[in-house]
């Protein structure tokens, strides 16, 4: 129907315009017709601007960028640490002298604090906690958690500063739009029918709210095609992302899974590599905790008649 779109997900805004492009190429049209490529971010833009009033939010919210939210959270730290000069003295080694505690007071502190505020609340964001749900918890529990309870003063005062300013950041655009969706079930069936078959770009870095919005959209008889290479996780270390996600649904899906193992992107001699790699995690790692980090198939080089060969082999 020419109301409905293949909704295309994948990770960062270049393959967002690589994947349209190649798409519009592939398919002769002159403008973007019958599909839409967003990362998850644009995605849960979408979702939350048709229904923002739905979600607590205004007709003309606005969205912060990384610079913004940067700023706003450096100044709620700033004022935490105002207001509390002694709270993290514990932390500090007790034979300091008094210029280098100063020093350290001064120069390290905002920007060691700034990181835990920034992890803790990315972290809140994605367990979809709320200032409020977090101190009912941390009111529960048995014993002081410092550490908690500052990173939840900034974390109260930073939603404060976006509520004042009419915004939101890229983190709560998406719990938003989980919460649009599993509240408003007639809301979700147009959207279901508007995107009828789902691919999934780089399902490797796919988070558990990634995972969650997608789910949703595809229904329970949903066709959601998920690509990935558990291997190539790039984004587990500063992200919520987990190969994880995608290996737990490789095995619960076992009967649609599928392997790609052909490759053209690189020479023999960098796949016999990726190969051996592969081989020796699994088998001779001296960390036996970590012999699953990586995962079969081994890649083969894509046969000879394919379009996109390997490069010349060059050692």
């Amino acid at each position: 129907a020419d109301e409905q779109e293949v909704l295309v997900v994948t990770l960062v805004n270049s393959a967002v315009d690589n994947f349209a492009s190649r798409i519009k190429e592939f398919l002769e049209l002159p403008m973007p017709f019958g599909y839409r490529v967003r990362t998850l971010h644009g995605l849960a833009h979408d979702i939350v601007r048709e229904k923002p009033a739905a979600v607590g939010l205004e007709e003309r919210f606005a969205i912060l960028d990384e610079r913004e939210a940067d700023f706003i959270r450096k100044e709620a730290v700033a004022a935490w640490l105002q207001a509390h000069p002694g709270e993290l003295e514990d932390y500090l080694l007790p034979d300091l002298d008094d210029g280098k505690r100063e020093w350290v007071h001064r120069q390290q502190l905002p920007d060691l604090v700034t990181g835990i505020a920034l992890a803790f609340i990315r972290s809140a964001k994605d367990s979809r906690l709320t200032p409020g749900k977090l101190q009912n918890l941390l009111d529960l529990s048995p014993a002081p958690l410092p550490l908690v309870a500052m990173g939840l003063a900034i974390y109260s005062d930073y939603q404060r500063a976006l509520s004042y300013r009419g915004a939101v950041d890229f983190d709560d655009l998406i719990r938003l739009a989980i919460d649009l969706l599993e509240n408003d079930p007639e809301f979700l069936a147009r959207l279901r029918y508007r995107w009828p078959y789902i691919l999934e770009d780089e399902a490797q870095d796919s988070s558990q709210l990634q995972e969650t919005i997608l789910r949703l959209l595809a229904g329970e008889n949903g066709n959601w095609v998920r690509v990935g290479d558990p291997n190539q996780a790039i984004f587990e270390t500063f992200t919520t992302a987990s190969p994880k996600h995608l290996l737990d649904f490789i095995h619960t899906e076992a009967e649609q899974y599928q392997e790609l193992p052909d490759s053209g992107r690189c020479q023999p001699s960098i796949i016999l590599l990726a190969n051996h790699l592969i081989k020796w995690v699994n088998g001779e790692h001296p960390e036996p905790a970590v012999r699953d980090a990586l995962t079969i198939p081994f890649i083969q080089p894509a046969p000879e008649d394919d379009p996109q060969p390997n490069p010349p082999d060059d050692p």
